[in-house]
């Protein structure tokens, strides 16, 4: 599982989206929210997903269907929110196959417990380990960003879109695949197909600054595209200590 797990909150209340996904985004989670069951599925079909909470009395599709659907995506991480006096509707979701409920209204930090629990058992291999996450999507983190390799598009934590051009996600697919790897400026141009610009243009070096303006925290100081003195550039994924040549 990755280091930052993606969770999708589907609630057509607005306010609960809003709160459940700046707690859980304040806490190092890569979140998602869908007011309805249309809404997830388009998700679903871009990211991968490995725990969606999921409200049961919704228009349209509730989360009884939803929970079915999902069950049929692969393995994803299911908690229900019900409200306080629902025991049936608790009992008929956690039989069609929902990993855990919370009544509402809850605190935010019982279901970052939830979340956390549940992704400690999904990780401890209750979920076969040769099927991939709820997804149809190949997802990289990069700084605050993260960058969907199947959709090529980048996104922010919270889920909002990041225009980029094909040089861009070009350059950035690259490095996505060589990781904590040394790329000179000519290894990148082959990398990204664009043998327009000379090796030693300063045009590359203009458009990494433009992505660390994009994905980096502080741009002054690049910590995901680090620059290695007369070699070229270097992706340092989250965790990974930086080598003294780096700056």
């Amino acid at each position: 599982m990755s280091e930052n797990p993606h969770i999708l909150v589907v609630d057509d209340d607005p306010d609960v989206r809003e709160m459940v996904r700046d707690y859980l985004v304040t806490n190092e989670f890569l979140v998602s929210t869908a007011e309805n069951g249309a809404a997830m599925k388009a998700v679903l079909a871009e990211r991968p997903v490995h725990v969606v909470v999921l409200d049961l009395k919704m228009p349209g599709e509730d989360g009884f269907t939803l929970t079915r659907y999902l069950r049929d995506r692969g393995p994803v991480g299911i908690i229900m929110l019900t409200g306080s006096g629902e025991m049936v509707d608790r009992v008929v979701g956690l039989e069609l196959g929902a990993d855990d409920y919370l009544t509402k209204p809850f605190d935010p930090r019982e279901l970052l417990a939830r979340i956390r629990s549940l992704l400690r058992r999904l990780a401890s291999g209750e979920a076969r380990e040769d099927e991939p996450p709820a997804t149809m999507g190949h997802e990289v983190v990069m700084g605050r960003c993260i960058l969907n390799l199947d959709s090529k598009r980048l996104y922010t934590r919270e889920g909002e879109d990041v225009p980029m051009t094909s040089m861009e996600f070009d350059l950035l697919k690259s490095f996505a695949e060589c990781p904590n790897r040394v790329l000179s400026r000519d290894q990148l141009l082959d990398m990204a197909h664009n043998r327009d610009m000379e090796a030693f243009d300063r045009s590359i070096d203009i458009r990494i600054m433009r992505l660390r303006r994009k994905i980096e925290t502080d741009p002054s100081k690049p910590e995901v595209l680090k620059t290695v003195r007369g070699l070229g550039y270097m992706f340092v994924p989250a965790g990974k200590r930086a080598r003294s040549a780096l700056e």
